[in-house]
């Protein structure tokens, strides 16, 4: 009778593991589409046989059923770390990508509103008026376009300047994100190390964490390492910025004027001064963007500014040089056609300084209707070092940094997916899977339920029937 009722009991471990499964494919089956679900499956062990005990045991009996142990999280840390790592690539190099091709879009080459077209429109004015010293509608004309090359360099100057605005307040959104996300990760530590000590499941919220230090790692770079007891530490650059349930905050440091600068730069907040050495992230790539400008070796943005005063200091410089030697048309000698405002960058600070066709030095020695200085300042522009050279190779240089900024971005985000994708055959879930699962844990539990109706009839026979024998 024992052997019967440990039948039964066998039977209802059947039972058991069996809706386990239904619930756990179930659960599956609704997270389909729930981004960074990973899916889960019933742990299950044979239950041995009970030890023989004394003269009148049944001999070999079989086991006593099965046990459910857990219901696993079918994640791959391998392969969660190659993720995190292809996303710390993909958003470094999205940040640098995208900020290069704004930069070369503002640069308007080669529209005919480019600085290009308006250089070689300067210098034809320059040689109208040459042509023709004695008429005032060609130095009209030269006025009016050196006003409006002046204006496109400071206004090109000065978009850059806003963008460059604006990335240092994406680099401090991104700073308020990683902290963010670095105390969800050390609240979500506690948690599921508490509800490993129960007993319980915490796949949800193991899933949750993943999200996040995958997040962390887009925006920071950084490391995780799992500490053996339900937590997992956060590093970046080798230092802590979650350990157990403890989070680290960083801070974003720097103006946030270009103008104003030198540099942006991310510090632990509790060591000032100590920059956070990111191997990674869109937020290293603003910080590398943000950087002063250093003879070419400095941040992509303070190098661009640096371009523009750069063509507006060479362009006064040359120009006023052959113009101040010059004869102006009242007779007077020539002063500057350019001038730089002081305490303003060269590009926002540039002007035209005559006012009128009578305070433009065209003609030199031989009187001031010869034209000889504006021929010469006409011919500036074909000259080796002429500005037109400068910005073509400022043009070309923007141009080329772009090209293999938006090349390297494409090729992180490939790697970013072919990453994800591995993740998510190993991961995620497949319907078609899902659903032979359920069928399989249905027969299961129909066939456990079998059994115990077969035992059930057997047990009613025995006790009920057997008073009966040999009446």
């Amino acid at each position: 009778m024992v052997s019967t009722f440990g039948s039964l009991h066998t039977a209802y471990t059947g039972l058991v593991a069996a809706r386990t499964g239904i619930d756990v494919t179930g659960q599956n089956i609704a997270n389909v589409n729930t981004e960074g679900y990973t899916r889960q499956r019933v742990g299950q062990s044979s239950v041995e046989a009970p030890a023989r005990m004394g003269r009148f045991s049944a001999g070999v009996v079989p086991g006593q059923g099965v046990a459910v142990d857990a219901i696993a999280r079918l994640g791959n840390a391998v392969v969660d770390g190659q993720v995190r790592s292809a996303a710390a690539a993909a958003g470094y190099q999205s940040v640098r990508a995208d900020a290069l091709s704004s930069l070369e879009q503002g640069l308007g080459e080669p529209r005919s509103t480019g600085i290009t077209a308006q250089l070689g429109a300067f210098w034809n004015s320059w040689s109208d008026v040459g042509s023709h010293p004695d008429l005032t509608g060609p130095a009209s004309v030269l006025l009016g376009q050196a006003k409006t090359l002046a204006a496109s360099i400071a206004s090109g100057h000065q978009a850059v300047d806003d963008q460059w605005s604006a990335t240092r307040g994406t680099a401090q959104t991104l700073g308020v994100q990683l902290n963010d996300a670095a105390r969800q990760v050390a609240d979500l530590n506690g948690r599921i190390r508490s509800a490993v000590q129960d007993g319980t499941s915490a796949n949800e919220l193991i899933d949750a964490r993943a999200r996040l230090t995958e997040q962390i790692a887009s925006i920071a770079g950084g490391t995780v390492r799992d500490a053996g007891d339900g937590t997992v530490d956060v590093l970046i650059g080798g230092n802590a910025l979650v350990s157990g349930t403890t989070a680290r905050s960083v801070v974003v440091k720097g103006e946030f004027a270009m103008s104003a600068s030198t540099g942006v730069t991310v510090e632990w907040a509790h060591r000032p001064g100590d920059a956070v050495a990111m191997d990674g992230g869109s937020l290293a790539g603003a910080v590398s963007l943000l950087g002063p400008a250093a003879g070419g070796q400095g941040g992509a943005l303070a190098e661009a500014a640096a371009s523009y005063d750069a063509l507006a200091t060479q362009l006064a410089t040359q120009v006023n040089a052959v113009h101040a030697g010059g004869v102006r048309a009242d007779g007077q000698p020539a002063g500057q056609f350019f001038a730089l405002a002081p305490g303003v960058s060269a590009a926002r600070g540039l002007t035209v300084v005559p006012t009128g066709a009578s305070s433009i030095a065209s003609g030199g020695g031989a009187g001031a209707l010869d034209g000889s200085v504006a021929q010469r300042i006409a011919q500036i522009g074909v000259g080796s070092g002429s500005p037109d050279r400068a910005w073509s190779s400022i043009v070309a240089g923007i141009g080329a940094s772009a090209k293999s900024e938006m090349a390297q971005s494409s090729l992180a985000d490939l790697a970013a997916s072919s990453a994800k994708n591995r993740q998510l055959s190993g991961s995620g879930v497949s319907l078609d899977e899902e659903n032979v699962s359920l069928l399989s844990y249905q027969h299961a539990y129909q066939g456990a339920a079998r059994v115990m109706t077969a035992i059930d009839e057997m047990l009613d026979t025995l006790i009920n029937g057997m008073g009966r024998v040999g009446r």
